[in-house]
Parts: C-alpha cells; sequence; structure tokens
C-alpha cells in the first residue's frame, strides 16, 4: 500500500494540483486586496463616499456584551465583486489554455 502511495503522489496530476492550489490561495489574497483596497474605495467614492464594509441593516442593536445583530451587505457586495474577478481570470485562463491546445493540435495534423 505505501508504495501505491508513492506512486499515486509522484504523479504529475497530484503535484499540478498541489501547485494549483498555492497560486490559488495566492490569487485569492491578491483579489482580496484588488477588492479591498481599490476598487472598493473608488466605488464608494463614485456612490457618496460609502465605506462598503460598513453598510448594513442591524435587525438588534448591541446591548451590553451582546453583540447587535445585523446583515452586513457590504461586506456581500465585496465578495460578491471578488468572485466575479476571480471567475473572469478563470475563464480567460480557461479560454487560453484551450486555444493553445487547438493550435497544438492543428500543428499535429
Amino acid at each position: 500500500m505505501i508504495q501505491e502511495f508513492k506512486t499515486f503522489i509522484a504523479q504529475g496530476n497530484v503535484l499540478d494540483l498541489a501547485v494549483g492550489v498555492v497560486i490559488g490561495a495566492s490569487f485569492g489574497k491578491i483579489t482580496t486586496s484588488l477588492v479591498e483596497d481599490i476598487i472598493n474605495p473608488i466605488l464608494g467614492l463614485l456612490i457618496g463616499g460609502v465605506d462598503f464594509t460598513q453598510l448594513k441593516i442591524v435587525l438588534k442593536e448591541a446591548v451590553d456584551k451582546t453583540p447587535e445583530v445585523a446583515i452586513k451587505y457590504g461586506n456581500f457586495i465585496q465578495v460578491l465583486i471578488q468572485f466575479v474577478i476571480i471567475a473572469w481570470v478563470i475563464f480567460m485562463i480557461v479560454k487560453v489554455a484551450n486555444r493553445l491546445r487547438f493550435t497544438e493540435s492543428l500543428k499535429k495534423e
């Protein structure tokens, strides 16, 4: 069983997946910074100086040590923008990869 596990780990697909996970995590941090530090302040300025992270609907005010209960739709908007950016970049990567694969298959013929 140990030998099978070593063979499995040594396969290219597993190593490619590991590299993809690490790069994906880094890309997620870059996207988070892009949205939080660049895009949201610009959008907030354009719509009247609004800080997206502060947008919320308070359902119950904080009392003593009990925190408030709120729907934080500003954070949701921020995460939604991040998702759209990541989805767009992945779409473009897949599109380029498919084009490269198609071009390589034409060269082989």
